[in-house]
């Protein structure tokens, strides 16, 4: 990959700890979340506006609807954000047994399903898990992480790589017809902690790395393909974003950062930009 430019801060919001960026095409938009700041933000691609509402609680994510709402998953259950008038609604509850955990990272397949992930707020216990939302349906498709990120699906459709961050390993998964099959461990980080997955179109597999300073490239075949570097240590995912989908917008964090670290690096938490040598995966739509 050749990038046309190094990283661009774009708004230096210094979260706490932004993530799930989302390209929303049809508002030229990248959405995205301060969990720990409980804020939900939209970046315009076009005109550099911001815009920020408060959330519920802790959320996760949230990502476009085909109902022109955006589905966000705040801690304790899914719900729906109409922007229009700044209303969250809750659709489902999600682990009424687990009250220690919340909605972590994200993301709509092809069919409109979403997949997304849970964990201990503490980072104590294993007690996150792996849930697919369609038909109005929840369901649990597999358990026992510590911190949860992803998931992310490859181009045919056929693998699904959710990450297990506090052992820095990235698993995958058969995928058909929203079951999954065959966990293996697709891939691990040595250097930094693998937070949110994206894939572009020739199904690289993108890791933005918690304290490993930048985003990791996997090859299909979980060959690494080395570091897209950043100026900050903590970069939580990209997104592809744009008309041609090749700018990558990626949110950063400072939590757990020294106060001499944050000062070495005054932009963590900022939302950054720069150009990819290869198109991403259009956005898909959650169907409710």
């Amino acid at each position: 990959m050749a990038d046309t430019e190094a990283p661009e801060l774009v708004w230096d919001l210094r979260a706490e700890l932004a993530e799930g960026p989302v390209w929303v095409a049809r508002d030229r938009a990248v959405w995205f979340v301060d969990i720990k700041g409980r804020k939900l933000h939209r970046y315009g691609v076009d005109d550099g506006s911001k815009t920020s509402w408060d959330t519920p609680d802790q959320t996760g994510f949230a990502l476009p609807a085909v109902d022109g709402s955006l589905i966000c998953g705040v801690r304790g259950g899914l719900h729906r954000f109409d922007p229009a008038t700044g209303r969250f609604t809750r659709l489902i509850a999600v682990e009424a047994d687990r009250p220690q955990n919340r909605i972590n990272d994200g993301f709509v397949a092809p069919d409109g399903s979403l997949w997304f992930g849970t964990m201990d707020d503490s980072e104590a216990t294993v007690s996150g898990a792996l849930y697919r939302y369609a038909d109005g349906a929840l369901v649990r498709h597999d358990d026992g992480y510590r911190v949860t990120n992803g998931p992310a699906m490859s181009p045919d459709g056929r693998t699904l790589y959710h990450n297990d961050t506090v052992n820095r390993r990235i698993h995958a998964f058969d995928h058909a017809d929203g079951v999954l099959t065959n966990r293996r461990v697709f891939a691990e980080t040595a250097d930094g902690f693998p937070d949110g997955p994206s894939v572009d179109s020739a199904g690289v597999v993108h890791v933005g790395l918690f304290n490993g300073s930048g985003v990791a490239r996997f090859a299909p075949s979980g060959e690494s393909l080395g570091l897209i570097r950043f100026p900050v240590a903590t970069v939580t995912k990209a997104a592809f974003a744009g008309d041609d989908l090749r700018t990558m917008f990626c949110t950063t964090a400072w939590l757990g950062q020294s106060e001499a670290v944050r000062l070495q690096q005054p932009t963590l938490g900022g939302l950054y930009r720069l150009r990819a040598g290869t198109p991403g995966l259009p956005q898909n739509l959650v169907r409710v």
